[in-house]
């Protein structure tokens, strides 16, 4: 059964595609009740949406804000240059697979321009545009706290990205000053959407390109033997969200990690790190060894450094012989962890249930 990649970002062209009219040759545009409705509508879904246009900047982006819709666009790309080139910017800065990147525009041949050199990009014709929310691309499983929200933590992320270009000093004291926070809890049944939802959109970060279903996390939930956690963070310039998923079989004298994922906009923060010397730490603690599946993907490449950063190698471990064999492609990394030391750069907060030894930052 073939599965459906889910759009993680449209991205609109202006003139009689987005509104009725032309900037340069009308002296109005109109935007309709039903295009209107589209942008909410995805906008809620969780799918964020640009904007790839041929046009006087200025001009437009004040149609933009007239008509009221202005704040739904988080990469605005107005000039012109190929489309091509602007969707790719922006697949870049979103740091997006471009299979999840759809492009809408009225006119062929700029469809034609992005098929050609983004050939894994889906273009929609304009007056297919009502019907984009009906197609099952644009129709995520299950609306989350997060995916209402997505938009928001983006256009905070591009805030965050300004400030640190703006200091000068060295990159550990930017990320002190954003008094970043961490935590991790025990998924409970009205989280379990979220972290479906993770383990669907993350490639880059996810350790073995398994994707979960709601079905198979609440089984998991019900089994004593196994662990579901979910990793949020924030910062001074607001929630994260949902960064991370960590899926742990707990049977000594190993603990088996199935499943760590986390979210590409928080690699820059180390996440991935954290998570792993967090569990490193808990289970020395415990007296376990850990063994960690990893199956390699065209994107996952820094999930793999982050694993062997960590110290989880290749090994011949008699502790992975209580295991099951592990799925075709799998590799079995293992660790004998030891104590590790708490986090410089944010403030690890443990919920009740979870030995938790890293308490605040330094």
């Amino acid at each position: 059964m073939t599965t459906t990649t889910i759009v993680k970002c449209l991205v609109w062209d202006l003139d009689n595609t987005l509104w009725r009219g032309t900037v340069l040759e009308d002296t109005d545009v109109v935007l309709t009740d039903a295009v209107r409705e589209v942008i909410s509508t995805l906008d809620g879904r969780g799918i964020l949406q640009a904007v790839a246009s041929k046009n006087d900047h200025d001009l437009a982006w004040k149609h933009l804000e007239r008509l009221g819709v202005a704040e739904y666009f988080v990469l605005p790309r107005i000039g012109w240059g190929p489309k091509s080139h602007s969707i790719r910017e922006i697949a870049e800065r979103l740091n997006f697979a471009p299979a999840t990147i759809a492009f809408v525009d009225d006119q062929p041949a700029e469809r034609a321009e992005v098929a050609f050199h983004l050939p894994e990009v889906r273009c929609y014709p304009a007056e297919q545009v009502t019907a984009l929310p009906t197609l099952p691309e644009f129709s995520p499983p299950a609306s989350t706290v997060d995916s209402r929200r997505r938009r928001l933590m983006y256009q905070a992320g591009f805030e965050r990205d300004h400030a640190r270009a703006a200091h000068s000093g060295p990159d550990d004291d930017f990320l002190r000053s954003l008094d970043l926070r961490m935590t991790i809890t025990p998924a409970g049944h009205e989280e379990i959407s979220r972290v479906e939802e993770l383990t669907l959109r993350t490639s880059q970060m996810n350790a073995t390109g398994v994707h979960y279903s709601d079905a198979a996390l609440r089984a998991l939930l019900a089994d004593s033997g196994h662990e579901v956690l979910v990793v949020t963070m924030s910062d001074r310039f607001g929630p994260h969200g949902a960064v991370g998923i960590v899926l742990l079989a707990m049977e000594p004298p190993v603990w088996h990690l199935k499943l760590l994922a986390t979210s590409c906009r928080v690699v820059s923060f180390g996440a991935g790190a954290v998570i792993l010397n967090w569990l490193t730490d808990r289970a020395a603690r415990a007296g376990v060894h850990l063994v960690a599946d990893f199956r390699r993907t065209e994107r996952n490449r820094l999930m793999e450094v982050a694993y062997r950063f960590a110290g989880f190698m290749e090994s011949g471990c008699v502790c992975a012989s209580v295991l099951e064999d592990p799925a075709g492609g799998v590799e079995r990394l293992h660790l004998e962890p030891s104590p590790r030391p708490e986090p410089k750069t944010l403030k690890l907060i443990a919920a009740e249930g979870i030995p938790f030894t890293a308490s605040a930052a330094r």
